[in-house]
């Protein structure tokens, strides 16, 4: 069911999470599939849901960094970063806080747990109703492309999800950056809404998985995706940007905050579009393009 991101819909949200249920909400980077962090079984729903690995961590939301220190361990550099970006689309990696209450499948096992604050008003709205915290991955099918509309929710979940709070298209588009932090050092894990050097980053992330999104196929379309690309092969669907036009484009004016927020809307249109593959034209590695272009690769790796 999709309602209206209305306070009727809020209210139904709320009763739903605290009945122990699962709900997808609108954030300002893509729709979450949230549960109430504190519920094992609600969190076991979530994976149950998205058809997702048990050892791959969730984040977990709260409504300030009040609540996020009843819950991690918070130092000064993480401090610094929450007083900085938070409501926004930053995760930290920080220590659990003994006894804070969290599921054990949120964290996958680790000693850590990733934690944002949402700018989005309705997600805001619902952890304040609701006053705990909520797990909330991309509510979308495990490795493939995130939702940025409630109608891209119902496509990839179905009735996996029994109800969706329609907020409308998500306005960031992609998922938040994810840093770790250990003491004074700031690892990148995941290119994000803040670009990296915003964040003082100082180390880049090891091998295994320690935070969501580091799996080497991930953001999937059904289709093989071509990247880099300045002209259309037979039987392929071209998603253009700047000088290459595309059979649609995430910016004609090369705009790469334009090109973040359309990307995955862009990858719902190929996918639907029958074609046998799907190519990208070239995205600068640069700003939020280092974020759009790990999408990418992502999206393009080997499955």
């Amino acid at each position: 069911m999709i309602v209206a991101g209305d306070d009727a819909g809020i209210a139904q949200a709320v009763a739903a999470l605290a009945g122990g249920g699962i709900v997808a909400l609108p954030t300002e980077t893509v729709y979450g599939l949230a549960a109430d962090a504190t519920d094992s079984a609600a969190v076991e729903l979530i994976y149950a849901a998205k058809g997702r690995p048990g050892f791959n961590p969730l984040i977990v939301h709260v409504a300030g960094l009040a609540a996020a220190e009843r819950l991690v361990v918070v130092g000064d550099v993480a401090r610094a970063l929450a007083m900085r970006f938070w409501p926004g689309p930053l995760t930290l990696v920080l220590p659990v806080r003994p006894g804070n209450g969290i599921a054990p499948a949120v964290t996958a096992g680790l000693p850590t747990l990733a934690i944002r604050v949402p700018a989005h008003p309705l997600m805001a709205a619902v952890l304040r109703d609701l006053g705990r915290p909520l797990a909330a991955p991309s509510a979308n099918a495990s490795g493939r492309i995130s939702p940025t509309t409630a109608a891209h929710v119902a496509a990839s979940l179905g009735d996996a999800v029994p109800l969706i709070v329609d907020g409308g298209p998500t306005a960031g588009g992609l998922e938040s950056t994810i840093v770790g932090i250990d003491g004074d050092r700031v690892t990148l894990l995941r290119p994000g809404g803040v670009p990296a050097e915003r964040l003082g980053v100082n180390g880049v992330a090891g091998d295994g998985v320690v935070a969501p999104g580091q799996l080497a196929s991930h953001y999937a379309p059904r289709q093989p995706v071509r990247l880099d690309a300045t002209d259309r092969r037979p039987h392929e669907f071209l998603i253009g940007f700047g000088a290459v036009a595309g059979d649609i484009t995430l910016s004609a004016s090369g705009d790469l905050s334009e090109a973040a927020a359309t990307l995955f809307a862009a990858l719902h249109t190929a996918q639907a579009s029958g074609a046998y593959g799907i190519a990208v034209a070239p995205i600068p590695a640069t700003g939020v393009g280092v974020a759009i272009n790990d999408r990418l690769r992502r999206a393009a790796a080997d499955r």
